[in-house]
């Protein structure tokens, strides 16, 4: 029952790691030599609903610190090349920091990008990119950090919705009285870390409950709704009857699944025929859904908290200070990785 044991302890740690980071002071370090302190942010596209949520709380971040702080934003577009190509061109405009959410986490795409700015020697935050050789990396780059999450832990709090959910009405959602969960996963893509151990931990945290698993197909959906959506359509033509859950690698695609589950009578609020359909990021879209009882629950991280890190974590680089200097971050056994909790988000009414 390690993985039980592992969701207790999870539970509990990120709670008080939440209440942690909610009481952070996130004060500027005292930097005179330039105002405002210039942070090149390069996002792996904007489209992408959790990360546009973090460009919005970074820009409500410099609303807040007028003057000391200006975020310029590029958007790769889901391309590697032009992230890369980006990163170059803002190597010669005096940036400060920069912030480097990549597109792809092989090594072998970003390594001479990565070297251009170690050579620079300028300040670089790494964000979701906690991959074996860019820990290696950043461990022999004094001047840089990776801001990430601990995506076994949002799996497993995943699983357990799943396990919840599956408990306390199995007589409805067993639809074919097997005692097995028939489930369809939405996934991010193939090669992404995120994609891979949500997948595992999930289904992994289920099976640990002692509830077994079929999965009836597996969709490559690229964290896109309107993939969840239409993918879901013809799923349905074939599938339709025989669906117990949908587990979703991220709220976007979940959110395109209900759009398509809601056309065909399905996941209407309280008391409608449903099929448990969850997700993570707690996106604010699939929170109200979750209290209108037409998604079943998501798993919270939380953006305000990942912006207020990289600008914390960010002034303290350019400052010189250690990263961490007067934060309550921790780094993880990397040494060089901060880890920003999920939690599990329930419905505020039943």
């Amino acid at each position: 029952m390690k993985i039980l044991k592992k969701i207790l302890s999870l539970t509990f740690i990120s709670i008080f790691l939440s209440y942690i980071i909610s009481q952070t002071t996130y004060a500027s370090p005292d930097i005179s030599s330039q105002t405002p302190l210039k942070v090149g942010v390069f996002l792996n596209s904007f489209s992408d609903l959790f990360i546009s949520n973090v460009k919005k709380n970074l820009e409500d971040i410099q609303k807040q610190n007028e003057n000391k702080v200006q975020f310029t934003f590029f958007n790769a577009n889901g391309n590697q090349v032009i992230q890369n190509e980006d990163v170059d061109k803002a190597l010669n405009e005096n940036f400060n920091l920069l912030v480097l959410n990549p597109v792809s986490t092989n090594m072998d795409q970003l390594q001479d990008t990565l070297n251009k700015v170690a050579q620079k020697n300028i300040p670089l935050i790494l964000y979701y990119a906690k991959t074996k050789p860019i820990v290696n990396f950043i461990k022999n780059y004094h001047n840089s950090v990776i801001i990430d999450t601990d995506v076994d832990q949002s799996g497993i709090i995943q699983g357990k919705i799943i396990v919840d959910t599956w408990n306390a009405n199995k007589e409805k959602l067993d639809k074919n009285k097997d005692n097995i969960i028939q489930y369809i996963m939405l996934k991010g893509p193939s090669n992404s870390p995120e994609t891979i151990e949500r997948t595992k931990y999930s289904i992994l945290a289920i099976n640990e409950a002692g509830i077994k698993t079929q999965e009836l197909l597996s969709i490559p959906c690229n964290w896109e709704e309107e993939c969840g959506r239409t993918s879901m359509e013809s799923t349905l033509l074939t599938l339709d009857g025989k669906i117990e859950a949908i587990i979703s690698n991220n709220d976007a695609m979940a959110i395109g699944a209900i759009k398509t589950l809601q056309k065909y009578g399905y996941n209407k609020g309280y008391n409608s025929r449903n099929i448990p359909t969850v997700g993570i990021d707690g996106l604010p879209k699939a929170q109200e859904l979750i209290n209108q009882g037409i998604m079943t629950g998501t798993v919270v991280q939380d953006s305000n908290a990942h912006a207020n890190a990289i600008y914390t974590i960010g002034m303290n680089l350019i400052s010189g200070n250690t990263p961490l200097n007067d934060t309550n971050y921790k780094f993880d056994e990397s040494g060089v990785t901060i880890n920003i909790p999920y939690q599990e988000y329930k419905p505020q009414k039943q």
